[in-house]
């Protein structure tokens, strides 16, 4: 799998010899593994550019890199997915609001926003001497409220905002038009391609790089999804080989753009847990991470992170946030032990969850996260067993009866908690853990587009409530949990006012291929399916006493 090597896991590289250990320039890991193995610019003009022209698996010589497994930062930039698709996203900028969703949801890192001001955005756009590309260029900008109208009325200097699709990472799934549709804005459709499409996102594209960067008077700090108009937030540049929609990718983009923020690039590591993650974000020569990353086995990602951790801070670098990503799989069923090993330790190392309930790289097989009733490898559905029996093992409610960790279960469906609960974990001193709801499409059985439509209703069904668990709020389950954000939080289920239709795990069910045999032809749910219903009732009752709302 892939690592990624940038200069401050570079400094670390050491040998012991005698006993004393030896710094990386002393030892000569300078000579022969930075300069042979991380020379970016040899790596972008020899090896990129063959892959990126075909012929590279069968011309290129194996070398150092190749063999240590190491790819450079950031490399998926030069990834093209622009043939993959047959359409694309066009942006009604009459429509736009600057809410930021279609960007946020974006697992690609396809499309991006930016604010200009008018002063700058007249100097670019005059310097196009074409007047269709120039015209083309124009549309991409709106005078928004929030960015425009807003300041101008408080005499303030206002900024156009302004989308821009990269036809180079565009998969075509459409979520970002599903996230826009649902909230009702509709500034966003998706277009065949053509063939003067592609050329015209290309030039669009980059005269977004070209222009200078979103001033910081425009990015509020309390609005959390405003942190992505930020440079320093794009950690995650796109090029993953994660299938069209993702919902793994979505939740990584946000939690690297957080913590770019907050921390930026030089201040965070990965231990990774071999999984969809590291292979999609390793497909030789592609790495869409800016931030150093590795990955050990599939079972021991929290193991690793502790050896690093321990490194780390004999080095003197105790504030340089360090966290392990991995799947279901790989923190709930054969790397548990490790996993609470970790949250036991006290030591401060932070985790990602990326819960999709199945072992997804390996073809959708049952974890000890799968719900009850789902049809998966190892538990297909048949005559003799209609799908997975057991009941879903609830990680969070495990992880809180460690010692003085902080737990957090949240979706990127909802920005405001996914952020909160990502900036609360990378400050809290100690172990901390977030699991996030991650739609798999192919394996959940659902369409590209349907990520963030999914993680939410998995909210509004109780199949997957938000919470934090804060040892910082008391002393009491009760004063540390909070399950605000979750639809009518003291009721069994959630009913929608308007249309007096109840949202229950059934209702979730029946959005998802994974659980379709678990109907009958008139579309009744079968008894396992029932049995699942309670147990998610069930658990959403034990987190309302916890909190003490029952």
């Amino acid at each position: 799998m892939g690592v990624t090597i940038n200069t401050f896991d570079i400094r670390n590289l050491t040998r012991t010899e005698n006993g004393q250990e030896k710094g990386a320039e002393e030892n000569g890991y300078h000579d022969s593994f930075e300069a042979s193995v991380v020379d970016a610019h040899d790596f972008f003009e020899r090896v990129v550019q063959e892959y990126n022209e075909g012929p590279g698996p069968e011309t290129l010589d194996a070398d150092t890199g190749v063999a240590r497994s190491v790819i450079p930062a950031g490399t998926g930039a030069f990834r093209d997915f622009s043939y993959i698709a047959p359409e694309i996203p066009e942006y009604i900028q009459e429509n736009c609001t600057g809410c930021m969703s279609c960007v946020t949801q974006c697992p690609d890192t396809a499309i991006l926003g930016k604010v200009v001001t008018d002063d700058e955005l007249s100097i670019a756009l005059d310097g196009i001497e074409d007047e269709a590309e120039r015209n083309f260029m124009s549309k991409q900008f709106a005078e928004t409220n929030k960015f425009y109208n807003v300041p101008a009325k408080r005499k303030k200097t206002p900024g156009k905002f302004g989308i821009f699709i990269d036809p180079t990472k565009c998969k075509g799934c459409a979520e970002c038009v599903e996230a826009c549709d649902d909230l009702g804005y509709h500034a966003l459709k998706m277009i065949e391609k053509e063939d003067t499409t592609v050329p015209i996102y290309q030039k669009s594209i980059d005269f977004f790089r070209k222009l200078p960067p979103t001033p910081q008077e425009f990015i509020n700090e309390r609005v959390a999804v405003d942190m992505m108009l930020a440079e320093q937030s794009m950690l995650y540049v796109g090029g993953a080989g994660s299938c069209a929609g993702c919902g793994e990718a979505t939740a990584i983009r946000m939690w690297l753009a957080a913590l770019g923020y907050k921390y930026g690039s030089e201040n965070v590591g990965i231990a990774a847990s071999t999984g969809c993650n590291t292979v999609y974000g390793s497909t030789y020569p592609y790495n869409p991470y800016i931030v150093p990353w590795s990955n050990s086995l599939f079972e021991d990602g929290p193991t690793f992170a502790m050896g690093l951790r321990m490194r780390w801070d004999q080095l003197g670098w105790e504030d340089k946030q360090l966290w392990v990503m991995g799947g279901d799989g790989a923190m709930l069923d054969i790397g548990f032990q490790a996993l609470s090993r970790m949250l036991a330790s006290g030591m401060n190392i932070s985790v990602l969850v990326l819960d999709t309930q199945v072992y997804s790289n390996t073809g959708g097989q049952t974890s000890t996260a799968s719900f009850t009733g789902q049809n998966a490898k190892m538990y297909s559905h048949g005559k003799a067993i209609p799908g997975k029996t057991e009941m879903r093992k609830e990680l969070g409610r495990i992880a809180m009866m460690h010692p003085n960790t902080y737990v957090a279960q949240t979706v990127q469906a909802v920005p405001n908690h996914f952020y909160k609960s990502i900036l609360e974990a990378a400050e809290f001193e100690g172990p901390a853990i977030v699991n996030v709801f991650t739609t798999c499409q192919p394996e959940h059985g659902v369409a590209d587009n349907m990520a963030r439509h999914q993680a939410k209703l998995a909210v509004d069904s109780r199949a997957f409530p938000m919470f934090i668990y804060d040892p910082r709020k008391g002393d009491t389950i009760r004063d540390r949990l909070s399950l605000q954000g979750n639809p009518a939080v003291k009721e069994d289920w959630y009913t929608i006012k308007k249309t007096g239709e109840t949202i229950d795990f059934i209702t979730f069910a029946r959005s998802e291929g994974r659980f379709a045999k678990q109907f009958d032809r008139e579309g009744n749910p079968s008894e396992v399916l029932m049995d699942s219903q309670a147990d998610r009732l069930a658990n959403w009752h034990l987190l309302q006493e916890m909190a003490g709302i029952r």
